[in-house]
C-alpha cells in the first residue's frame, strides 16, 4: 500500500517534492495538499492531475484522517507550529530546512519528540543522502586516511537576489554543511569564528562577501568554509578531509570532459538543483521507506536543533568578529 501523504506548503521547493512523490519515488501518494495561497494548491492539483483534496490550513490537513503522513514545505517561520501539530498528532513528519528559525524552536521541538517516545521527525538535510558525501564518509569511516586532522570546504553560488542579506550565509548557505559535516565527522562543534576576506566587486552593498567559516570540533578538528554566493563561475561545493596518511576529497559531480577549440574542460553546474537532484529523490524516498517500516530515520530533530545552535554562534561571530562558544547541551540518550 502508497503511503498516504499531506503537504503544506506549494512553492517550489513544495511543487517538486509533490512531483517526486507522485511520479518518481516508490510507494507513496499525496493525497492532501495546503498553502497559504489556496489557489495556487489547486493548481498544482490540476497541473499535476493529483486525486488530492485542498484544506484550507496546514492544522486541517495534519488532523485529516487519510493523511498518514505530512511533508512541511512552506515558508520557514511556519515550520515549528506545523511540525509540533504533526508530533501532537502522532504522524511522521518530514520538515524541509529551517525545523525551526530559532534554536529555541528546534528544542521545543527535540522535547516533544522525546516526550511521544518514538521518532516522528525527519529534516530535510539532502547533503547525507548524496553519493559523492556518502563515499567520502566510507572513506573517512574506515580509517583508511587515519583520523581526520582539518577540512577544507567551500560553498559558492554564482549570485544572490537583491534580499540576501550577510547572516543568511549562515542561515541558508552555511545551514547544509553545518549538519553534513557533523555527520561526515560524527562529532560536535565547540567554537566558530567568522572573517571577511577583501569583499568581492559583484557583491551587493548591503552584502559581505566571501566569509570564511572556522569551525572547530571536540575532537580538536579544525574546519575552514569559504562562502562565496557572488562567485560568478557556477555553483560549486567543495569538502576536503586532510587525515593523518592521507587526503580524501569529495568527488566532482560527473561531467563530460570535453576537448574542443585547444582546450581540455569540464562543464560546472549553475544551479544547486541540479547539483542534489538525485539525494532529493534518495532523502525522501528514505522518508517513505521509514515511516511505511515504522522507524523514521535520517537528520534527526536533535541534529536540526544542532546546527541551530551552531548557526547561531556563527551569526554571533559574524556580528562580534570574536571567537564563539558553541554551547550544545548534552544529547539526549532518546537520539542514540
Amino acid at each position: 500500500m502508497s503511503l498516504k501523504l499531506g503537504v503544506i506548503g506549494t512553492g517550489a521547493i513544495g511543487q517538486d517534492h509533490i512531483r517526486r512523490c507522485s511520479q518518481t519515488l516508490l510507494n507513496s501518494q499525496v493525497v492532501a495538499v495546503t498553502d497559504i495561497n489556496l489557489a495556487q494548491a489547486a493548481k498544482v492539483v490540476a497541473d499535476l492531475k493529483l486525486t488530492a483534496e485542498v484544506y484550507p490550513d496546514g492544522h486541517a490537513l495534519i488532523k485529516a484522517p487519510d493523511v498518514e503522513a505530512i511533508l512541511v514545505t512552506s515558508w520557514g517561520p511556519s515550520h515549528e507550529e506545523f511540525v509540533l501539530a504533526a508530533i501532537a498528532a502522532g504522524k511522521p513528519v518530514f520538515c524541509e530546512k529551517p525545523l525551526a528559525v530559532t534554536a529555541e524552536g528546534c528544542r521545543k521541538i527535540v522535547e516533544a519528540e522525546v516526550a511521544h517516545g518514538k521518532r516522528l521527525v525527519q529534516v530535510g538535510f539532502m547533503r547525507p543522502y548524496d553519493e559523492g558525501y556518502r563515499a567520502l564518509k566510507s572513506v573517512i569511516d574506515s580509517g583508511q586516511i587515519g583520523e581526520p586532522l582539518m577540512l577544507h570546504c567551500a560553498h559558492r553560488n554564482p549570485s544572490v537576489g537583491e534580499n540576501y542579506k550577510t547572516d543568511m550565509a549562515i542561515t541558508d548557505t552555511l545551514i547544509h554543511e553545518l549538519d553534513v559535516l557533523r555527520w561526515l565527522l560524527a562529532d560536535d562543534y565547540v567554537s566558530v569564528q567568522v572573517v571577511f576576506p577583501r569583499k568581492s566587486s559583484k557583491a551587493l552593498a548591503h552584502l559581505r562577501d566571501p566569509q570564511i567559516v572556522l569551525l572547530e570540533t571536540a575532537k580538536g578538528t579544525r574546519i575552514d568554509v569559504e562562502v562565496f554566493v557572488n562567485c560568478q563561475y557556477g555553483y560549486d561545493i567543495q569538502c576536503e578531509v586532510v587525515g593523518e596518511t592521507g587526503i580524501a576529497k569529495l568527488p566532482e559531480p560527473s561531467q563530460v570532459q570535453l576537448r574542443s577549440g585547444a582546450k581540455l574542460s569540464n562543464a560546472i553546474l549553475m544551479d544547486w538543483k541540479d547539483r542534489f537532484i538525485a539525494a532529493y529523490d534518495v532523502e525522501l524516498q528514505a522518508f517513505i521507506d521509514g515511516v511505511r517500516s515504522g522507524q523514521v530515520g535520517g537528520p534527526s530533530a536533535w541534529d536540526g536543533f544542532a546546527a541551530a545552535v551552531a548557526a547561531d554562534a556563527c551569526v554571533q561571530a559574524q556580528q562580534s568578529g570574536q571567537i564563539v562558544k558553541v554551547e550544545l547541551p548534552e544529547r539526549p540518550r532518546f537520539y542514540g
